[in-house]
């Protein structure tokens, strides 16, 4: 039985890492055990650990779900200068979806429920509530 999951990206220097993915996540980490790491829960069960070390070329990318792709990017290219973060579609995807690459090299993106009735149903079912 799979109950949990975490996904991990390096950052050359954990200082500068730590403060970048504040400023992405719009919050400070849940859980530092030691020195050189940090782990964010980004939904019940799920984390997003930042590591320091040798950055992986070419991984991902780790796309968050947002209610508002458009806010999101606009909100990084203001705080952290995300340069190349165009937003896709196709007719056949029921997500709009763009990708982008911190200062280290990790790809990371975001994508947004076009229906927005199954973006609701799939809140309600991640977070365990009848409402939103």
């Amino acid at each position: 039985m799979i109950f949990e999951m975490t996904t991990q990206v390096r950052v050359s220097n954990i200082e500068e890492g730590q403060k970048w993915y504040e400023t992405l996540l719009n919050r400070k980490p849940d859980f530092i055990p030691h020195e050189g790491f940090a782990e964010w829960e980004l939904i019940p069960g799920c984390w997003l650990q930042v590591a320091e070390g040798i950055p992986t070329e070419g991984n991902g990318p780790l796309r968050l779900g947002t209610t508002n792709i458009e806010a999101q990017r606009d909100r990084l290219v203001e705080l952290i200068e995300i340069d190349d973060f165009e937003i896709y579609s196709r007719p056949e995807v029921p997500v709009k979806w763009g990708t982008f690459t911190d200062p280290w090299g990790n790809r990371l993106g975001f994508f947004e429920y076009l229906d927005k009735s199954e973006e609701r149903e799939r809140i309600k079912m991640i977070i365990g509530t009848k409402e939103i």
